[in-house]
């Protein structure tokens, strides 16, 4: 009988054990001061996170401890380490660099198409040729060229820095304090303002007036669609510069330029500066 009880617990331990280490607990292999390749494992099947299976692009060992697929857009990829919360990279809350990437690529995806646009239409003719200019000759950058807006230059500037400066404090006391625009009066307007507690989605009636992204699968795809092509856009800008600079035109005329004659009209003969 004694021998039974110990064989009988022997088992039990050893179960135990290997549900420890495969099943249930938490496992850790490594420590993060010594290694950074961590493994935990759940004793119930964990909720699939949106990219938990994602193709990464240059992940290391230490990005993906942090970076593990939740955020739209995660594929591993932080070679600096800013998003690391402990890491010597990682000077600003990792928090906020998520939520500004998705504000900035919406600012892109605004701006690369209101760049392109006045060129497009003039093409098309509906909009008369003193307005159809290319991006760099409206006035942003003084010497390519100015446009007579209703204002001087300076007065513009000011009121843009007034307006920018009210809606990014607006923003910020929004994240910084979730949920605190849809209490804060403003105009009448703030029982519009309560979508979600997520500043970056903040959703209701102002922000997501058809409805769209209802369940969590969908949102899910809307969220990594609009990341996707705000990154392309923070490029799209970026090529709207460097363009500019090589070609002397806008965007859409190198892109007419370049199908009417791919061979004389490409990357390679453009390396001029004007």
């Amino acid at each position: 009988m004694a021998s039974q009880a110990l064989v009988s617990s022997s088992l039990t331990s050893s179960v135990k054990t290997a549900r420890q280490l495969f099943g249930g607990g938490k496992a850790v292999i490594g420590s993060r001061k010594s290694s950074s390749f961590v493994v935990r494992a759940s004793s119930t099947q964990p909720p699939v996170k949106q990219g938990a299976d994602r193709p990464l692009w240059f992940a290391s060992k230490q990005s993906l401890t942090y970076l593990d697929g939740s955020l739209p857009g995660d594929y591993g990829f932080d070679p600096l380490g800013l998003s690391d919360p402990e890491g010597a990279g990682g000077f600003i809350e990792p928090s906020w660099l998520a939520y500004g990437e998705i504000i900035n690529g919406r600012f892109a995806m605004l701006g690369a198409a209101g760049a392109i646009a006045p060129e497009i239409f003039g093409k098309l003719g509906l909009i008369p040729p003193e307005t159809a200019l290319p991006w760099f000759q409206t006035g942003v950058i003084p010497p390519a060229g100015t446009y007579n807006y209703w204002a001087d230059n300076y007065t513009l500037f000011v009121l843009e820095m007034a307006l920018m400066g009210f809606a990014e404090h607006r923003r910020a006391q929004d994240y910084y304090k979730r949920g605190s625009m849809s209490k804060q009066y403003f105009l009448g307007l703030e029982k519009y303002l309560g979508g979600t507690d997520n500043p970056a989605y903040p959703g209701g009636p102002l922000f997501n007036p058809l409805g769209f992204g209802k369940d969590e699968k969908s949102l899910k795809e809307l969220k990594l669609k609009e990341i996707k092509n705000g990154r392309l856009a923070m490029l799209a800008i970026l090529g709207y510069f460097i363009q500019g600079l090589v070609t002397g035109v806008g965007p859409f005329q190198n892109l007419l330029d370049h199908l009417s004659d791919p061979v004389n009209n490409n990357v390679l003969t453009s390396l001029k500066f004007h």
